[in-house]
């Protein structure tokens, strides 16, 4: 097995006998000429059905249980990403794009307790090199971005209420007309990849992704009702309540989320878009992650 080392932003340090690849906290298309030419020399024609015969099946097999890669290269490529979640979505989405999901990765995170490692757990090296590969479903936009860990679709004002609608498969997980409250509302949905299938699971955010002002013992909900009373939004104006709380009473699964609305943040693993969007799609890639990750 060949195993390469991408280190990003001066990340964990490891014995000798593998390749390492020193590349920014978040490497761009032009930082993987080296594992782009690996993965071609290992697998230089795949001969297993292209993307386009995949969709084109009548059985759509993308939505079953992940399974293991059908391509079998001359030697199997293990990528070790030490990094930050960033990292290891800048990794999975040239791979994505360049269509050589067959090569194995595992992540050796930075921060122990980021979405992505504690989705993925947080191996010793010599974990990630001997672990066994352990298929996951890869999570998208329509952009053409990977999520490693979490995403999140909120107003494109930090502190507003978002306006819009967000759709799980065909159910719907937030509706908002109007963005009138401050502290407790619908203020967005986060998503993560789930272990298994159908390969996403998604909460509404109730509270604002930011807001200043001075902590107080009142639950959300009850300074929201406080607010709205006759005075209450001068006696609220100068407190605050913890930023981007979720509702765990809901959760949806499905393999897409949809979101339309006025002017919403788009955030991937941490990174947000440049610019607004008015539309976002989350969904199932036609192809697995060949994950080596720490069995929870």
């Amino acid at each position: 097995m060949r195993l390469i080392h991408c280190q990003c932003g001066g990340g964990n340090t490891f014995p000798g006998g593998h390749r390492t690849l020193s590349l920014p906290p978040v490497p761009g298309r032009t930082d993987f000429g080296e594992l782009d030419r690996a993965a071609a020399e290992l697998l230089p024609v795949d001969t297993t059905p292209t993307l386009a015969q995949i969709q084109a099946r009548p059985d759509v097999a993308h939505m079953s249980e992940p399974q293991l890669a059908p391509q079998r290269p001359s030697e199997r490529l293990r990528v070790l990403v030490s990094g930050g979640d960033a990292a290891l979505s800048a990794v999975l989405t040239r791979m994505m794009r360049r269509d050589y999901m067959w090569v194995e990765i595992a992540y050796l995170p930075t921060d122990p307790a980021s979405p992505a490692a504690i989705a993925w757990g947080n191996p010793a090296f010599e974990e990630a090199c001997d672990l066994p590969v352990v298929p996951s479903p890869l999570i998208r936009t329509d952009f053409g971005e990977a999520v490693a860990g979490s995403a999140t679709v909120t107003s494109s004002d930090p502190a507003a209420e978002f306006v819009g609608e967000i759709i799980v498969d065909s159910e719907v997980l937030a509706l908002n007309h109007s963005a009138s409250a401050r502290f407790f509302g619908t203020f967005g949905a986060r998503l993560v990849p789930t272990a298994s299938a159908p390969g996403l699971a998604a909460v509404r955010i109730v509270t604002p992704a930011r807001q200043d002002g001075r902590p107080t013992r009142l639950s959300p909900p009850a300074l929201e009702w406080l607010r709205r009373l006759p005075g209450g939004g001068l006696a609220t104006r100068p407190l605050s309540v913890p930023p981007a709380q979720t509702d765990p009473s809901r959760v949806l699964a499905g393999r897409a989320l949809q979101a339309g609305g006025r002017a919403m943040n788009v955030t991937v693993d941490g990174r947000v878009r440049r610019r607004g969007v008015e539309k976002v799609t989350f969904y199932r890639h036609l192809r697995d992650i060949q994950s080596v990750k720490i069995a929870p």
